[in-house]
């Protein structure tokens, strides 16, 4: 059942007279619905394209009681539990290439389909050139950035996973998922999240409850947190002002986490959010 559909039956329901269905049997059945419709709400959309989801079946969860193991490309993959399935939730890279890719589950191949996405193209200027072509200092420290990003992005840990997300700042989109970027005339990495754009010291809000990992401030990303949402779930907030948390720190859905900033490599006041699945970024209003 879709969110649509879900809507339509309750539509549906409200308009059936006491004649043919009690009260209080209404009263119920809404109930359940919305229960239902809310679980649909706190799943992701699966869009399998390069820098999407794939939500593939991998067992039956009435008779697998506790998660089974997958795989994809050799990494651990988020597995959570829905309408009687236990459903592996991949995280495509942006690099990945359209046809038929594998998960590996107790020993056996399943086969999934990426379908082709082209993004657009977004042309930047910034004024601090060092922030485009690094000298060497700048490019040293860069190398042991990424080693430490690598790690906090490919973290699996055992609880499961909150998949409740909300957004984590007001603002307006001003940079899409995926887009190739050329920065003074230079290209450089796609765009591996949603940009924010709100004024300076506007709250960030954790997007869904779960552990800080990490916080620092990088040579692009600027202030950041990072906060572990179980089972290979990572969200990380970036260029902030201020930081509000610290590493172990237990979150709920909206505790603040920081304030909108423009620290690294950035044009103006924005947050840069990002969502990670099997440590590879992946459109983050795929939760919304």
């Amino acid at each position: 059942m879709s969110r649509i559909r879900a809507a339509v039956l309750c539509s549906f329901i409200n308009l059936l007279t006491p004649n043919l269905i009690g009260n209080e049997m209404k009263k119920w059945l809404l109930f359940g619905l919305v229960l239902y419709s809310g679980q649909l709400l706190a799943f992701p959309r699966a869009n399998p394209v390069p820098g999407g989801i794939a939500i593939i079946p991998v067992a039956d969860a009435t008779t697998t009681v506790t998660a089974p193991v997958v795989q994809y490309e050799g990494k651990r993959v988020t597995v959570a539990q829905q309408d009687g399935a236990w459903l592996a939730l991949v995280g495509i890279p942006l690099d990945a290439q359209a046809g038929e890719h594998h998960l590996q589950a107790a020993g056996s191949l399943i086969p999934f389909e990426v379908q082709p996405k082209q993004y657009r193209t977004q042309r930047i200027r910034i004024n601090d050139n060092n922030k485009v072509e690094p000298d060497d200092e700048s490019s040293q420290r860069i190398v042991q950035e990424l080693a430490v990003q690598k790690g906090i992005k490919s973290r699996y840990s055992p609880q499961a996973a909150t998949l409740d997300f909300i957004r984590p700042a007001p603002g307006a989109d001003t940079g899409r998922f995926g887009m190739r970027r050329i920065f003074n005339g230079q290209q450089r990495n796609p765009h591996s999240g949603m940009d924010i754009a709100a004024a300076t010291g506007t709250p960030v809000k954790a997007t869904a409850a779960g552990r800080v990992l990490h916080t620092g401030d990088f040579f692009f990303s600027g202030n950041v947190v990072y906060v572990d949402h179980g089972s290979g779930v990572i969200s990380m907030y970036a260029h902030l002002s201020q930081i509000a948390v610290k590493p172990g720190d237990n979150l709920q859905q909206g505790d603040i986490v920081g304030a909108i900033g423009s620290t690294g490599r950035a044009t103006g006041p924005h947050l840069h959010w990002s969502v990670y699945l099997n440590g590879e970024a992946v459109d983050p209003a795929l939760f919304l």
